[in-house]
């Protein structure tokens, strides 16, 4: 398994020099189309107009990194016994790997379109099943067990499907909804894909970790440009990528064979891990939803009511709300792991009033001060 390592790091690095290398071209090309962001609404905290179409050159830094340097057979020798035990060791990924793609090309074109034109919600909902369908019917990429959580284990198949379908329109809803802050859903997505990407090379799957790792490269590139001052946003295009692709992972590893983790992580509850990692673009997604309902709106119209609103309105400005939440997001992954010898259901208990609790701090110390 270590001498695959050279794999990731060459994706993360290729992704990387794509991203750094061609993403001031595109800047320029934005500005000259004018194809970028006017600070005109309320809610918006850029003061100057930003081009919105960074997520182009993410998409084609995964696309290129991962088709190039995903694994073949001649990485484990010419031989037939070789050829079969690197297919072991890929799990289900060669077959994962046309549908991730084609579920990528598909939400790209989704993203592009709204960055630039706009798109229907009914429209881009129907995308969103497409795509759903192309990663969980299609490519069979979808949660089977819940290992304890609730008292479930082994999900029926219908219900099996219709919890990830559910997963994947929440998770890329997720990202969408907290690109609100420079370098926010890009550091967010970064660790995301480190802690899934690292996961899943200690156990064992190289090319879904490959897949983790050239989402990271690209990330890191990017937030060259997008850490504050901002130079571009990624858009659609690129938090719906972010979205897909960490629910591919996070659903990857509900599942997944434990048996070549470290003694160490072998013991955290899969769902668990997987939750905690995207910890924060959850609470935040459902704590927005419920307040919205509440007060009788669409759960789905804008307003300055996230944890990263407070957070600006606290005074911390962009780099200390991303620096708090980036802390936020690591230490909700590092407690996963703490906690790993606790029940599932206390494990549970435990991370979900952690997380809301935290998150519900600047709102708290916001009020205090208002009042």
């Amino acid at each position: 398994m270590k001498a695959h390592g050279y794999i990731l790091l060459l994706g993360f690095f290729t992704a990387f020099v794509v991203v750094l290398f061609t993403m001031p071209s595109l800047i320029k090309v934005a500005r000259m189309k004018h194809l970028v962001d006017e600070p005109s609404e309320e809610r918006k905290l850029h003061q100057r107009s930003i081009p919105t179409i960074g997520g182009i050159i993410i998409f084609a830094a995964i696309i290129f990194s991962y088709s190039l340097w995903f694994p073949q057979a001649s990485s484990a020798g010419h031989t037939l016994e070789g050829f079969r035990a690197l297919y072991m060791e890929m799990g289900e990924a060669y077959k994962d790997f046309k549908f991730v793609i084609a579920a990528m090309v598909l939400l790209f074109f989704i993203g592009v379109k709204d960055d630039i034109i706009g798109f229907s919600p009914v429209k881009k909902l129907v995308g969103h099943v497409i795509v759903a369908y192309i990663l969980v019917v299609m490519g069979d990429i979808r949660i089977r067990d819940m290992h304890g959580i609730f008292g479930l284990y082994e999900l029926p198949r219908e219900i099996s499907i219709a919890f990830s379908f559910f997963t994947y329109i929440v998770l890329v809803n997720a990202f969408n909804l907290i690109d609100g802050v420079d370098g926010l859903a890009g550091g967010i997505g970064l660790i995301s894909a480190l802690a899934y990407g690292f996961w899943l090379y200690w156990a064992g799957d190289v090319a879904l970790s490959l897949l983790a790792f050239t989402l990271a490269g690209s990330l890191v590139g990017f937030l060259v440009f997008n850490i504050h001052p901002a130079r571009i946003f990624m858009g659609d295009s690129g938090s719906l990528i972010i979205g897909a692709i960490v629910s591919v992972l996070a659903m990857r590893v509900v599942d997944h064979d434990v048996s070549r983790l470290p003694h160490w992580l072998r013991t955290v509850p899969t769902p668990l891990f997987a939750m905690a990692v995207i910890a924060y673009p959850l609470v935040d997604t459902f704590r927005v939803f419920v307040v919205r309902t509440a007060r009788g709106v669409s759960p789905f119209s804008a307003d300055r009511n996230h944890i990263h609103h407070r957070l600006m309105a606290l005074g911390l400005g962009h780099r200390g709300t991303t620096a708090v939440l980036y802390l936020y997001a690591i230490g909700i992954i590092a407690l996963s792991l703490i906690t790993r010898d606790i029940l599932p259901n206390k494990g549970l208990l435990v991370l979900g009033t952690t997380a809301l609790v935290l998150a519900m701090l600047p709102f708290a110390i916001s009020n205090r001060r208002t009042g």
